[in-house]
């Protein structure tokens, strides 16, 4: 192992170590050694950007990129790394410890080929070094394709909005995790979801499924008019071949550049070709909201327990029953509910919802960290964190749902 590229004539480099220091990394050193002999190199930071322009980079086949903590104030550096290394076709394992899941999935999706922890588990490095190795599988079909819809399908699905009524009461986590536990409600007769993120400017839901943004999807909502199951199909986006989302578009754009009409089109196809479509709202009013709330057949309104729900959930209130909107159908969620031993919060929920006159059907738990681990990684609980309570109290709801739903069948 050199700190200086060895003569190519002699040993010729087959990978390199990229890190701040390399001794924080002694393990990496060892397993280095014993994967490739002397036929490696250590580079800093700023050497390994001018390292792979130099004639000795030239019969280099990875780097191991030694990350930790102290780090992260360099992830533009590091991500110019990566993108400078996979230009030249050498690929890139991630080392990284103490490094935040949202550091960790930015670097991942600049193309660093393999993750591994450190300390280094016992053989780790070179099982990655195997895979990296190894002959590309097939391409197989993206979990990104468009949706196929059929001409003339009319399901008449359920309509489920979700509204927060206030910044960070856990919107889009209910909507995005609401849907994929319908999508996996029941697994002998899955029943086909539409996820609809309709908060046109901050909406987060492709973020929380690690989905593209897409031209298509404002192109879409200008000229709805024109729209047919093949213009909606192709603004879908398919997550993991069950969920089928569209997303916010790629650009900020008004909410009031979409009419009322327009949103009419847009829920009426979607509930024609599937048996469930969640929409996540913003949380502003626009003018096509009383289209969304007319039209649901459940509406979520998110609240916590704080006084800028209290506030919220009164205007928002006034403001319908001053137009005779139904303020009926809203159907109160509490999240970051009191644990069932507090008594003391327990109480202030019941005050809550007696001096608002409204009633608090649905109180979900504090999922913590792993929620914001989840959504940072891209993943829904029932993959990330299948024993978090609120992911269980989500999927509760979408089997009561489910079971409402089939029984309304039947009935009919």
């Amino acid at each position: 192992m050199s700190s200086v590229a060895p003569q190519p004539e002699h040993n010729p480099i087959l990978a390199c170590t990229v890190s701040r220091d390399v001794q924080n990394f002694d393990l990496l050193i060892e397993d280095m050694e014993t994967a490739l002999g002397e036929s490696w190199g250590d580079l800093g930071f700023a050497e390994a950007l001018a390292f792979f322009g130099q004639r000795e980079a030239e019969s280099l086949e990875f780097i191991a990129l030694a990350i930790d903590g102290d780090d992260e104030d360099n992830l533009v550096l590091m991500g110019e790394i990566i993108t400078q290394a996979k230009s030249r076709g050498v690929k890139v394992i991630l080392i990284a410890e103490d490094v935040t899941p949202a550091s960790l999935h930015q670097l991942l999706r600049k193309g660093a080929d393999e993750f591994v922890p450190y300390p280094l588990p016992e053989q780790e490095l070179q099982s990655a070094i195997d895979r990296l190795s190894s002959p590309e599988p097939e391409p197989q079909q993206s979990q990104h394709n468009t949706a196929q819809l059929k001409s003339g399908s009319s399901k008449e699905g359920a309509l489920i909005v979700v509204h927060g009524l206030a910044g960070g009461t856990g919107a889009t986590t209910m909507a995005v995790n609401l849907a994929w536990e319908l999508t996996n409600v029941d697994k002998d007769n899955a029943p086909s979801v539409c996820l609809l993120d309709l908060d046109l400017q901050y909406g987060s839901v492709s973020t929380y499924l690690d989905l593209p943004r897409r031209e298509a999807v404002f192109e879409m909502m200008s000229d709805t008019d024109s729209m047919d199951e093949e213009v909606f199909g192709q603004a879908l986006l398919s997550f993991e071949d069950k969920l089928q989302v569209l997303t916010a578009p790629s650009d900020m754009v008004p909410l009031d550049i979409i009419t009322p009409e327009d949103i009419e089109r847009v829920i009426e196809m979607a509930r024609a070709h599937f048996d469930y479509v969640v929409v996540d709202m913003p949380k502003t009013l626009v003018q096509w909201s009383e289209t969304v709330l007319q039209a649901a057949h459940v509406y979520f309104a998110l609240i916590e327990l704080d006084m800028r729900s209290a506030q919220n959930s009164l205007r928002m209130k006034r403001a319908l029953q001053s137009e005779d909107l139904p303020f009926n159908k809203l159907r109160f969620a509490l999240n970051r509910a009191p644990k069932f031993t507090d008594l003391s919060g327990k109480s202030r929920v019941k005050r809550m919802g007696e001096s608002l006159g409204i009633s608090i059907d649905l109180q979900l738990p504090d999922g913590g960290k792993q929620v914001t681990q989840g959504a940072d990684h891209g993943l829904p609980l029932a993959s990330s964190a299948v024993k978090n309570p609120l992911r269980k109290e989500i999927a509760k709801l979408a089997q009561s749902l489910h079971d409402l739903g089939r029984s309304d069948a039947e009935a009919a």
